[in-house]
């Protein structure tokens, strides 16, 4: 690590501490040359896939997009804020895990229904009648069909 004051390469680790959240790293480091102190701060930094819309349009991948669908799918329906949190937590580690630097909003349109239907069969009912477009009553019949053979 550079020195910030001197320039000087060479820099000696003095104490190394986890933030509370063991997410961050603060290291106090001691230049060889110059005998000044100095913080370092480590962190881990993770690159999103982007998401490719189905206009063939790519956005960079915004948890905010995905809260946004779970809230309105679950407009006054008991499911506690914690269980939705873990849900699009859940999301988040499934885009990450996908491996590739691009993922279609399908899949993570299908990722959203698949947390849904484990939290509140009506907002799964909710969302799939607008992400599937859905035309006549046959299509919501279809859906309440497949969610009783489960």
């Amino acid at each position: 690590m550079k020195c910030p004051f001197c320039n000087n390469d060479d820099t000696q680790v003095i104490d190394t501490r986890l933030s509370d959240d063991r997410m961050v790293i603060k290291r106090r480091r001691k230049c060889i040359a110059c005998d000044r102190r100095f913080n370092t701060f480590e962190k881990i930094e993770l690159q999103m896939p982007a998401v490719v819309k189905s206009d063939g349009s790519r956005q960079e991948y915004d948890e905010s997009r995905v809260r946004t669908s779970f809230m309105k799918a679950l407009h006054k329906r008991p499911v506690a804020t914690k269980d939705v949190d873990a849900a699009i937590e859940l999301i988040r580690q499934q885009v990450l895990m996908h491996g590739e630097r691009e993922i279609s909003s399908r899949i993570i349109g299908e990722m959203v229904m698949e947390q849904l239907a484990k939290l509140d069969t009506v907002a799964y009912i909710r969302f799939a009648s607008i992400y599937r477009s859905f035309q006549d009553v046959d299509d919501f019949t279809n859906i309440i069909k497949q969610v009783d053979d489960k």
